[in-house]
Protein backbone atom coordinates (compact mmCIF):
# COMPACT_ATOMS: atom_id res chain seq x y z
CA UNK A 1 0.00 0.00 0.00
CA UNK A 2 2.47 2.28 0.63
CA UNK A 3 4.71 1.62 -2.69
CA UNK A 4 0.71 2.51 -3.93
CA UNK A 5 0.13 5.77 -2.08
CA UNK A 6 4.28 6.72 -2.78
CA UNK A 7 3.35 6.90 -6.48
CA UNK A 8 0.26 8.12 -6.59
CA UNK A 9 1.04 11.38 -4.37
CA UNK A 10 4.38 11.67 -6.47
CA UNK A 11 2.69 11.30 -10.26
CA UNK A 12 0.01 13.38 -9.37
CA UNK A 13 2.43 16.20 -7.74
CA UNK A 14 4.50 16.29 -11.33
CA UNK A 15 1.23 15.93 -13.46
CA UNK A 16 -0.75 18.54 -12.49
CA UNK A 17 1.34 21.45 -13.65
CA UNK A 18 2.81 19.64 -16.47
CA UNK A 19 1.99 19.23 -20.32
CA UNK A 20 0.04 16.08 -19.76
CA UNK A 21 -2.98 18.52 -18.24
CA UNK A 22 -2.84 21.05 -20.89
CA UNK A 23 -2.53 18.73 -23.90
CA UNK A 24 -5.76 16.63 -22.51
CA UNK A 25 -7.61 20.03 -21.98
CA UNK A 26 -7.07 20.92 -25.50
CA UNK A 27 -7.77 17.85 -26.69
CA UNK A 28 -11.08 18.36 -24.99
CA UNK A 29 -11.80 22.07 -26.42
CA UNK A 30 -11.18 20.03 -29.95
CA UNK A 31 -13.33 16.58 -29.49
CA UNK A 32 -16.17 15.31 -27.26
CA UNK A 33 -14.47 14.28 -23.53
CA UNK A 34 -15.88 10.70 -23.90
CA UNK A 35 -13.26 9.05 -26.70
CA UNK A 36 -10.59 11.75 -25.54
CA UNK A 37 -10.98 10.71 -21.65
CA UNK A 38 -10.63 7.16 -23.59
CA UNK A 39 -7.78 7.70 -25.58
CA UNK A 40 -5.59 9.67 -23.11
CA UNK A 41 -6.60 6.49 -20.29
CA UNK A 42 -5.02 3.87 -22.61
CA UNK A 43 -2.21 6.35 -23.20
CA UNK A 44 -1.26 6.07 -19.80
CA UNK A 45 -2.01 2.55 -19.16
CA UNK A 46 0.74 1.46 -21.83
CA UNK A 47 2.91 4.04 -20.73
CA UNK A 48 2.73 2.61 -17.19
CA UNK A 49 3.05 -0.57 -18.44
CA UNK A 50 6.23 0.42 -20.28
CA UNK A 51 7.55 2.48 -17.49
CA UNK A 52 7.27 -0.37 -14.65
CA UNK A 53 8.47 -3.20 -17.41
CA UNK A 54 12.01 -1.26 -17.87
CA UNK A 55 11.48 0.88 -14.87
CA UNK A 56 15.70 0.37 -14.13
CA UNK A 57 16.71 0.19 -17.75
CA UNK A 58 14.73 3.52 -18.34
CA UNK A 59 17.00 5.19 -15.77
CA UNK A 60 20.26 3.75 -16.62
CA UNK A 61 20.27 5.75 -20.12
CA UNK A 62 22.62 7.86 -21.19
CA UNK A 63 22.22 11.50 -20.71
CA UNK A 64 22.98 12.13 -24.58
CA UNK A 65 19.95 9.63 -25.92
CA UNK A 66 17.23 10.32 -23.09
CA UNK A 67 17.47 14.19 -24.05
CA UNK A 68 17.09 13.12 -27.80
CA UNK A 69 14.15 10.50 -27.24
CA UNK A 70 12.44 13.42 -25.17
CA UNK A 71 13.39 16.48 -27.46
CA UNK A 72 12.15 14.49 -30.38
CA UNK A 73 9.18 13.46 -28.38
CA UNK A 74 8.37 16.79 -27.58
CA UNK A 75 8.93 18.15 -31.20
CA UNK A 76 6.55 15.64 -32.44
CA UNK A 77 3.78 16.59 -29.95
CA UNK A 78 4.47 20.18 -31.10
CA UNK A 79 4.56 19.50 -34.39
CA UNK A 80 0.36 17.73 -34.21
CA UNK A 81 -0.65 20.51 -31.94
CA UNK A 82 0.56 23.34 -34.07
CA UNK A 83 -0.43 21.71 -37.34
CA UNK A 84 -3.75 21.27 -35.30
CA UNK A 85 -3.61 24.80 -34.97
CA UNK A 86 -2.61 26.00 -37.47
CA UNK A 87 -4.93 24.15 -39.89
CA UNK A 88 -6.83 26.07 -42.39
CA UNK A 89 -10.50 24.11 -41.50
CA UNK A 90 -11.68 26.34 -38.99
CA UNK A 91 -9.67 29.56 -39.87
CA UNK A 92 -11.62 29.65 -43.55
CA UNK A 93 -15.46 28.30 -41.76
CA UNK A 94 -17.20 29.05 -38.33
CA UNK A 95 -15.08 30.04 -35.07
CA UNK A 96 -14.41 26.70 -33.45
CA UNK A 97 -15.09 27.88 -30.03
CA UNK A 98 -18.89 28.69 -30.77
CA UNK A 99 -19.40 25.50 -33.08
CA UNK A 100 -18.44 23.45 -30.02
CA UNK A 101 -16.14 19.65 -30.65
CA UNK A 102 -15.29 18.59 -33.76
CA UNK A 103 -17.91 16.20 -35.41
CA UNK A 104 -15.56 13.16 -35.48
CA UNK A 105 -16.28 9.61 -34.91
CA UNK A 106 -15.52 8.02 -31.00
CA UNK A 107 -12.62 5.93 -32.57
CA UNK A 108 -11.05 8.53 -34.39
CA UNK A 109 -11.03 10.84 -31.56
CA UNK A 110 -9.75 8.63 -29.08
CA UNK A 111 -6.75 7.21 -31.46
CA UNK A 112 -5.75 11.13 -31.57
CA UNK A 113 -5.93 11.73 -27.81
CA UNK A 114 -3.64 8.16 -27.63
CA UNK A 115 -1.21 9.26 -30.20
CA UNK A 116 -0.57 12.71 -28.77
CA UNK A 117 -0.41 11.84 -25.29
CA UNK A 118 1.45 8.84 -26.34
CA UNK A 119 3.68 10.88 -27.68
CA UNK A 120 3.79 13.51 -25.07
CA UNK A 121 4.63 11.00 -22.54
CA UNK A 122 7.99 9.58 -23.14
CA UNK A 123 10.22 10.95 -21.17
CA UNK A 124 8.12 12.94 -18.96
CA UNK A 125 8.86 13.32 -15.28
CA UNK A 126 5.78 10.79 -14.30
CA UNK A 127 7.24 8.11 -16.60
CA UNK A 128 11.10 8.76 -14.84
CA UNK A 129 9.30 8.81 -11.46
CA UNK A 130 6.96 5.74 -12.24
CA UNK A 131 10.15 3.94 -13.64
CA UNK A 132 12.25 5.37 -10.80
CA UNK A 133 10.26 3.90 -8.01
CA UNK A 134 9.61 0.70 -9.76
CA UNK A 135 12.97 -0.05 -9.60
CA UNK A 136 13.79 1.88 -6.27
CA UNK A 137 10.94 -0.03 -4.18
CA UNK A 138 10.72 -3.57 -5.78
CA UNK A 139 6.60 -3.56 -6.46
CA UNK A 140 6.02 -2.75 -9.94
CA UNK A 141 2.22 -3.54 -9.78
CA UNK A 142 1.60 -1.25 -6.70
CA UNK A 143 3.76 1.48 -8.34
CA UNK A 144 1.86 1.19 -11.73
CA UNK A 145 -1.62 1.10 -10.14
CA UNK A 146 -0.41 4.62 -8.29
CA UNK A 147 0.92 6.19 -11.00
CA UNK A 148 -2.19 5.26 -13.75
CA UNK A 149 -4.45 6.50 -10.71
CA UNK A 150 -2.67 9.61 -10.71
CA UNK A 151 -2.45 9.97 -14.36
CA UNK A 152 -6.25 9.21 -14.35
CA UNK A 153 -7.14 11.90 -11.95
CA UNK A 154 -4.99 14.52 -13.71
CA UNK A 155 -6.72 13.76 -17.04
CA UNK A 156 -10.34 13.58 -15.54
CA UNK A 157 -9.66 17.23 -14.05
CA UNK A 158 -8.48 17.99 -17.94
CA UNK A 159 -11.23 16.71 -19.55
CA UNK A 160 -13.97 18.28 -16.84
CA UNK A 161 -12.22 22.17 -17.17
CA UNK A 162 -11.74 21.57 -20.92
CA UNK A 163 -15.63 21.15 -21.25
CA UNK A 164 -16.51 23.82 -19.01
CA UNK A 165 -14.36 26.34 -20.68
CA UNK A 166 -14.78 25.03 -24.53
CA UNK A 167 -17.40 27.72 -25.79
CA UNK A 168 -15.53 30.34 -23.71
CA UNK A 169 -12.15 29.98 -25.42
CA UNK A 170 -10.76 29.59 -29.19
CA UNK A 171 -9.65 26.10 -28.63
CA UNK A 172 -7.21 26.92 -32.05
CA UNK A 173 -5.08 29.64 -29.47
CA UNK A 174 -5.16 26.59 -26.70
CA UNK A 175 -3.91 24.62 -29.41
CA UNK A 176 -0.78 27.26 -30.78
CA UNK A 177 0.08 28.16 -27.45
CA UNK A 178 0.58 24.46 -26.27
CA UNK A 179 2.28 23.72 -29.72
CA UNK A 180 4.55 26.53 -28.92
CA UNK A 181 5.12 25.10 -25.26
CA UNK A 182 6.03 21.93 -26.54
CA UNK A 183 8.44 23.08 -28.80
CA UNK A 184 9.95 25.29 -26.10
CA UNK A 185 10.22 21.82 -23.86
CA UNK A 186 12.05 20.35 -26.78
CA UNK A 187 14.49 23.70 -26.90
CA UNK A 188 15.26 22.56 -23.37
CA UNK A 189 15.69 19.14 -23.93
CA UNK A 190 18.44 19.69 -26.71
CA UNK A 191 19.76 22.42 -24.78
CA UNK A 192 20.80 19.74 -22.15
CA UNK A 193 23.03 17.76 -24.28
CA UNK A 194 25.14 21.11 -24.30
CA UNK A 195 25.41 20.93 -20.60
Amino acid sequence: MVALLTAFGLVLAVELPDKTLVATLVLTTRFRGGPVFAGVCAAFAVQCVIAVAFGSVLTLLPDLVLSLVVAAMFGLGSFMLLREGFSEADEAGEDASRVGPAPLSFLRSAMTSFGVLFAAEWGDASQLATASLAARIGNPVAVGVGAFAALIVVAGLAVFIGGKIRSRINPKLIQRCAGFVFAGFAAFALLQLAF
